[in-house]
């Protein structure tokens, strides 16, 4: 769907809003660092065209990652990504998009990555700073960053210290889980893992505006409805009261 299909976007706004379903976020997965010049041009008009439908369609908002150096993987891990070039630049395309498109009711924001930047609380609040636009918010995909033994068995703390420092800022987020097998972590159905989610559910809930909570990355219907059937379950342990 594109920004310029004004009956069907509206019916899609309408239809989300009888059933009191908020639209959580528009997605955009593309190479915004492509060392393609052209593929880099095309990736950035599409993300912008991206951000134009979130604004029209009333998400809360259109979301990507910065991209990546990495030759093979546009979503690759490279040491690059964590370097100062990778932040400017990055720095630079959220502020075209977000100066191009103007939006009144999304915000662009940018999900947290274990091999690129943003990938701590810290350095997602210099990335607000230097962006510097109001229309630029913050999303919370916790398990992306729990990407050692130390931050699995301290996830509960990781997952304070992002909401207490970016809590204003956080329009959206992600569920799913995270468990150890070596070096390696691996998403998994929520329950099945190790993530605070009475941590991650009472965060959520003390923010002062709406924020949706949604399953992704499971195989089957089946998957989906354990690991809401968890969440919910998690929910009503600790007093947090969610829409549906």
């Amino acid at each position: 769907m594109s920004v310029g299909e004004t009956a069907r976007i509206k019916e899609i706004r309408d239809a989300f809003a009888a059933e009191d379903v908020m639209i959580a976020e528009v997605g955009a997965w593309v190479n915004m660092i492509d060392p393609d010049p052209e593929k880099r041009k095309k990736n950035m008009q599409y993300v912008q065209d991206r951000l134009a439908l979130a604004d029209e369609i009333g998400a809360r908002c259109c979301v990507n990652i910065g991209g990546s150096y990495n030759p093979k993987l546009w979503d690759g891990p490279h040491p690059a990504n964590l370097g100062r070039g990778y932040f400017e630049a990055t720095v630079a395309n959220c502020r075209a998009l977000i100066d191009a498109v103007k939006p009144k009711r999304t915000k662009f924001a940018l999900e947290m990555m274990g091999w690129a930047l943003p990938n701590t609380a810290a350095s997602y609040l210099q990335f607000i700073k230097a962006i510097d636009r109001p229309a630029f918010g913050a999303h919370m995909d916790i398990c992306n960053i729990i990407e050692s033994a130390d931050t699995y068995y301290r996830n509960g703390e990781v997952i304070r210290d992002c909401f207490r420092n970016m809590g204003r800022y956080i329009v959206s987020c992600h569920a799913k889980d995270v468990g150890p097998r070596s070096t390696h972590i691996a998403e998994v159905i929520p329950g099945r893992g190790g993530l605070d989610y009475r941590a991650y559910l009472r965060e959520i809930a003390a923010l002062s505006a709406d924020v949706p909570l949604m399953l992704e990355h499971l195989q089957t219907a089946a998957e989906y409805e354990e690991g809401a059937k968890y969440i919910r379950g998690v929910a009503a342990e600790c007093g947090v009261t969610l829409a549906s």
